[in-house]
């Protein structure tokens, strides 16, 4: 474990950056708009934040899936790695929200309450059309398709595809955002989005529990579901949502031509190509400079992965969630920009200790006896002939 954290070092330490990033930018529009507004009209920080952190869910998402080899523990793995957090980042919100010192999303409380439940705790709400309790929790929906898609390619040996996908998503994404400029499934379609919340629980739910050929068959379908939920459902429209999946899938061919499974003019082809596309769909400059500094800044660290990076940066990364999760909670509570970051940084470690970490090692145990479990099973069919084979 510690050889292999050493190894991801550069992952952390470009995370350790993005989630201050990400909070620098909401908490300075809060505490110094004035001297931000200036920053803001060159580059949006907090898009070029969130990007950065696409890229790196897209290079670690499917090798931590090909490493476990197995959906059942690749979905245990994430729902232990972000619901704790997720559901005790939600109760302080709303506590908060109670106390008045904390600002829910406009529209939320005009929402059937089990809709809001369902789609916050899946995770799908920006694209359901359903208002964060937390306004930050948009990039985890994209996220969410991004697991559905790779779920679905695996369990069909299609993971490798990884380039071609990004290019085809990217080159999309220039026609669907001029016919598409905003959400089909938006705030007036209550139905359609119980609907497609439950599908996706449906699928995940049979993918963890099934086996053979109805695994593969839910994965498949959670897959297409990812995939129509960004088309169809992305706030900022369907190009700029199909760019962040592409964006994603570019960030998984950089780690197939690590490994070797994929020429690297391959996969630098399809990062220049989602890049060009990325801006050709942008509405604003900030935006499109956003993701191309997020590109280079990813490549830069992509070239010193083998360099040693400071503990403390690599520590922000591993506490990263936390920070990214929870800071827009303490903006109506602390005074100004400096206590905001030190209350921050304590906030973060103590919800990583206590909340995420505890988590993660009860996820862990849980596909220890899932695979010990599923191997006994596998032992007994053979039968104690088919030992030796």
């Amino acid at each position: 474990m510690a050889a292999n954290r050493a190894r991801l070092a550069w992952l952390d330490a470009l995370r350790g950056v993005a989630a201050p990033a990400v909070a620098l930018h909401h908490s300075a529009w809060t505490f110094v708009p004035a001297v931000w507004g200036e920053v803001d009209r060159r580059v949006d920080v907090g898009t070029w934040g969130v990007f950065v952190f696409f890229l790196v869910s897209g290079y670690i998402i499917p090798a931590s899936l090909e490493r476990r080899g197995d959906l059942r523990a690749f979905w245990t793995g994430r729902a232990f790695r972000l619901l704790p957090l997720l559901l005790a980042a939600l109760a302080l919100a709303l506590l908060l929200a109670y106390a008045g010192v904390f600002a829910t999303s406009p529209g939320l409380d005009r929402r059937p309450p089990p809709l809001v439940a369902l789609a916050n705790l899946t995770m799908l709400q920006e694209l359901l059309g359903v208002p964060s309790v937390i306004n930050v929790m948009w990039t985890l929906s994209y996220e969410m398709s991004f697991y559905l898609m790779t779920a679905g390619l695996f369990a069909v040996r299609q993971a490798h595809r990884s380039a071609p996908i990004a290019v085809v998503l990217a080159v999309a994404a220039v026609p669907l955002g001029l016919l598409m400029p905003g959400a089909t499934i938006n705030g007036g379609a209550d139905l359609v989005a119980a609907l497609m919340g439950v599908a996706v629980v449906l699928v995940v739910v049979v993918t963890v529990a099934a086996n053979g050929r109805l695994r593969t068959a839910a994965a498949v379908v959670g897959g297409l579901l990812g995939l129509t939920l960004v088309i169809l459902g992305s706030r900022i429209g369907a190009g700029p949502g199909l760019v962040i999946a592409a964006v994603m899938f570019a960030g998984t061919a950089v780690y197939r031509a690590e490994q070797g499974t994929l020429r690297p003019v391959r996969a630098v082809a399809a990062l220049l190509t989602v890049l060009v596309c990325g801006v050709l769909v942008a509405d604003e400059p900030a935006w499109a400079s956003a993701v191309l500094l997020a590109a280079g800044f990813f490549a830069l660290a992509f070239v010193l992965r083998h360099r040693t990076f400071p503990r403390w940066l690599a520590y922000l990364g591993v506490i990263s969630f936390s920070l990214y999760l929870l800071h827009p909670l303490l903006l109506r509570v602390v005074p100004n920009l400096p206590v905001f970051f030190l209350v921050l940084l304590v906030l973060g470690h103590v919800a990583y200790r206590f909340v995420e970490a505890p988590g993660q090692r009860l996820g862990r145990r849980l596909n220890r006896k899932i695979g010990t479990a599923g191997s006994e099973a596998v032992r007994g069919e053979r039968g104690p002939q088919s030992d030796g084979a």
